[in-house]
């Protein structure tokens, strides 16, 4: 027969307590360990739709407005302008960059500059914003499936391609 006595009852709820508290942080740890100092395993998901006729209208956009673009493996098209610094970010980065947004009628939906975790911007900023550093300035077309796809947003009608101009603060 066992005997606890009230001082060996407090032990072991204090054991207890304390490897619960540890499990919780070396989850919280794991959770939070995707910084600028640590790798980033992150990655953009997408599917190049391969839209024929988005593709066109893209490529038709880009030779209007001089853009001498390379085609991303996602369907992005783009035009580094300014490499920017060698360190380039991650999706476990938060980013300031400023930019402005056009249809490509020409018609702007927005401009301005914004400070966000990438890997809470739309997918085509998440493929193509790492390939500047900061100081970095790029142009983009992004097909639809990678923007707002077949949502209307803020004067973006659904399906619609868009262009970029950002610069990484």
């Amino acid at each position: 027969m066992i005997i606890f006595n009230k001082k060996s009852q407090n032990n072991g709820i204090f054991i207890a307590i304390l490897a619960i508290f540890s499990v919780i942080s070396i989850s919280i740890t794991s959770l939070t360990s995707c910084n600028k100092s640590s790798s980033c395993d992150l990655k953009a998901i997408f599917v190049n739709d391969k839209n024929a006729t988005q593709n066109t209208a893209m490529v038709a956009y880009c030779v209007a407005q001089n853009i001498n673009f390379t085609t991303d493996s996602s369907g992005i098209l783009y035009q580094i302008i300014t490499p920017g610094a060698t360190n380039h970010p991650n999706l476990c980065e938060t980013i300031s960059m400023t930019y402005t947004g056009k249809l490509l009628n020409g018609t702007q939906f927005d401009t301005g500059t914004i400070s966000y975790p990438l890997s809470q911007l739309i997918t085509g900023w998440q493929i193509i914003v790492p390939k500047i550093g900061k100081g970095g300035h790029i142009k983009v077309v992004i097909p639809s499936s990678l923007a707002y796809g077949s949502q209307s947003i803020s004067g973006i009608p659904a399906n619609s391609p868009l262009y970029f101009d950002i610069t990484l603060n």
